[in-house]
């Protein structure tokens, strides 16, 4: 059954005048750290916590930011929870939702301004459009989407019926309001786009800075974190050498600023900062009232 306190799966912090709220949408078995690539299994279950079937439980949140007239929502997260999706019980326990959980915050579809998609993949795409009178709409119907360009063009599931990205993204650029993005690309003032290519060629990261402090939505750059401490441990299908070069970029920029941060996967609530060891970084989440 879902879980229905809003602090079940809605937890907000401040980073200067920005309120940066994260949504969980399910939690759910993953064998991303299984799929490692060239780490033996008695290696990673030293420092993972993993089921016999070497599976562990990630979350799978979305952020919300609100810095002054924007209303920025990071990811698209799933459908609605219902039997008709995919990500259901036993795998995935689903929450009541992005939306609801923009509700819990006074955030209407229709008051978003701007929707960041980190990457391509369905987990992050699929509550892009929701059905009305039989016809695809965009759930954000006010916001402009911004996506990678490497994660739009030559994107094969595009052209693919029944997929996420021929059902929601298509639909969303059919009707001219998806937007392209190279490199790093300021979205509005204080919240930028910056690419972090690995784990798709245009998956990119999100950073937020007011007065003084710095946040990071880091999508998926970090699944586990394992992956903080050893940064070139990639599952297979993700390109290791970029995917390496994309975190050391963050972790030095992170420390260096003492970053908030946020990724998709981290058990929820998820927020969590790097600290620096021996050896490079390692993660440390933070409790609910900790900074």
């Amino acid at each position: 059954m879902p879980e229905n306190r809003p602090a079940d799966y809605v937890a907000s912090r401040r980073v200067g005048d920005a309120t940066v709220t994260a949504i969980n949408d399910a939690s759910g078995l993953s064998t991303i750290i299984k799929a490692l690539e060239d780490v033996p299994e008695e290696v990673w279950r030293a420092e993972v916590d993993a089921d016999a079937n070497g599976e562990v439980r990630l979350s799978y949140v979305t952020a919300h930011v609100r810095l002054g007239n924007a209303s920025i929502l990071i990811d698209l997260g799933f459908d609605d929870p219902s039997e008709a999706t995919q990500w259901k019980a036993p795998r995935h326990l689903r929450t009541p939702g992005l939306q609801a959980g923009l509700a819990t915050i006074g955030v209407r579809p229709a008051d978003v301004t701007h929707v960041l998609i980190t990457h391509s993949h369905g987990d992050h795409i699929a509550g892009g459009t929701v059905e009305v009178a039989d016809q695809r709409v965009p759930r954000f119907p006010n916001a402009r989407h911004y996506l990678g360009r490497r994660d739009w063009e030559g994107l094969a599931e595009r052209d693919r019926p029944g997929s996420h990205a021929a059902v929601h993204l298509a639909t969303i650029d059919r009707l001219g309001m998806l937007e392209l993005v190279d490199g790093e690309q300021e979205i509005v003032p204080g919240v930028t786009m910056i690419a972090a290519p690995g784990e798709s060629p245009g998956h990119s990261i999100v950073r937020v800075e007011s007065n003084g402090e710095t946040f990071y939505f880091l999508g998926d750059l970090f699944h586990h974190p394992c992956e903080v401490s050893h940064r070139d441990w990639v599952a297979r299908g993700r390109d290791r050498s970029q995917m390496r070069q994309s975190r050391e970029r963050l972790i030095s920029d992170a420390l260096a600023s003492h970053a908030l941060l946020l990724t998709t996967h981290i058990p929820f609530p998820g927020f969590g900062r790097l600290e620096r060891t021996a050896t490079g970084a390692r993660w440390r989440a933070l409790a609910p009232n900790e900074d």
